[in-house]
């Protein structure tokens, strides 16, 4: 039984879960890949919290954050793929035949007792990886006493844009040879990578609405998605995320949903399942079940919406099928075939 625990739901799960608003402004903390920009960003808050002081009436309220996210958007646009020379910044995964490329581990940071957040330096500070959403990099290492090299792929946690430097954040496994790997490094020893390896390639409301049904490390491409849809302004698409680990302390990156669900919570909910919930915990304890994905989910006859699965095994197995290779998506089946979704809705990373 893929449920081996009652669900018991979130008081959000009584407010009508299948209904967003259709408006997308954000209310509540700043979007968090604004917050931290700095520079030209936080001059352009300043002058937008000065407009807003100064205006009277609501619809000129309305008018003045409209202007404020055009120019925002500019903002961006002129940061994007220029390096500080205003040439274009160099890409340092090209793919194809490029080969493996040695970067240097710049520093350590721990998140839990069994993750740790890497950065590797780029060749240049002012290089960026030239990985598009959604796409992962390849990781290869090997041991005094392998006979072969171990390769595994992980999805960066840094934006695509950002310069000199490479984020991931890496779970250890017990018996797992490249997370073990990783969490044995310390500055500046260096990694071999290689890629990018291209996944689903996003544009901006591609979708209405996607669901990311994610388990453990399996969280990494969806946060990748994630990002790149809020940190545009013109992309409205709607995200549900379904997120199983063991235990809270597993639940990566939560801090980051966290303040999307205050930015924009009309267009972003979250829904977590643990095996060991703590006491008092007040979302769902077990595996993802069916009972969870029919509330929280569109329907299958809705229009225009995509499911995008990652974890274990074990839970693509029953959540939609295994892939047959990396190149073959395979049949869908699982829980969401049984809940009457058509492989066309469904990826899985």
């Amino acid at each position: 039984m893929i449920a081996r625990h009652a669900f018991r739901a979130a008081s959000p799960l009584q407010h009508g879960v299948r209904r967003y608003a259709t408006d997308g402004s954000p209310t509540g903390r700043m979007n968090p890949w604004l917050k931290y920009g700095g520079g030209i960003l936080g001059i352009a808050f300043v002058a937008f919290g000065i407009a807003r002081a100064m205006v009277e009436e609501p619809e000129d309220m309305d008018k003045a954050k409209a202007e404020f996210d055009a120019y925002m958007a500019k903002v961006r646009s002129r940061g994007k793929g220029a390096a500080n020379d205003g040439k274009p910044a160099n890409k340092v995964f090209k793919g194809g035949d490029q080969g493996w490329i040695d970067l240097k581990l710049e520093s350590v940071e721990e998140l839990s007792p069994n993750t740790k957040k890497f950065r590797f330096a780029l060749p240049d500070k002012d290089d960026v990886s030239g990985l598009q959403v959604a796409s992962a990099l390849l990781t290869k290492y090997k041991g005094p006493e392998m006979e072969k090299p171990v390769i595994r792929p992980y999805t960066p946690t840094s934006d695509e844009d950002s310069r000199g430097h490479i984020d991931f954040v890496i779970k250890r496994y017990p018996n797992g040879p490249m997370s073990e790997h990783f969490h044995s490094m310390e500055p500046p020893q260096r990694l071999d990578f290689k890629g990018p390896i291209p996944k689903y390639r996003w544009e901006p409301n591609k979708h209405d609405h996607i669901c990311l049904i994610a388990g453990g490390t399996g969280i990494t491409p969806m946060y990748q998605l994630c990002r790149a849809i809020f940190s545009n302004p013109n992309d409205k698409t709607k995200v549900t995320l379904v997120f199983g680990n063991v235990t809270e302390q597993d639940i990566l990156l939560k801090r980051e949903f966290e303040d999307l669900e205050n930015t924009y919570p009309q267009r972003f909910r979250a829904f977590y399942m643990l095996d060991k919930p703590p006491e008092g915990w007040m979302q769902g304890t077990g595996y993802i079940n069916q009972e969870l994905l029919k509330q929280v989910l569109p329907e299958p006859k809705v229009e225009n919406i995509k499911i995008f699965v990652c974890g274990p095994p074990g839970m693509y197995k029953a959540i939609s099928g295994a892939k047959k290779s990396p190149q073959d998506q395979g049949d869908l089946g699982g829980l969401l075939k049984e809940l009457g979704y058509s492989k066309d809705q469904v990826y899985k990373f």
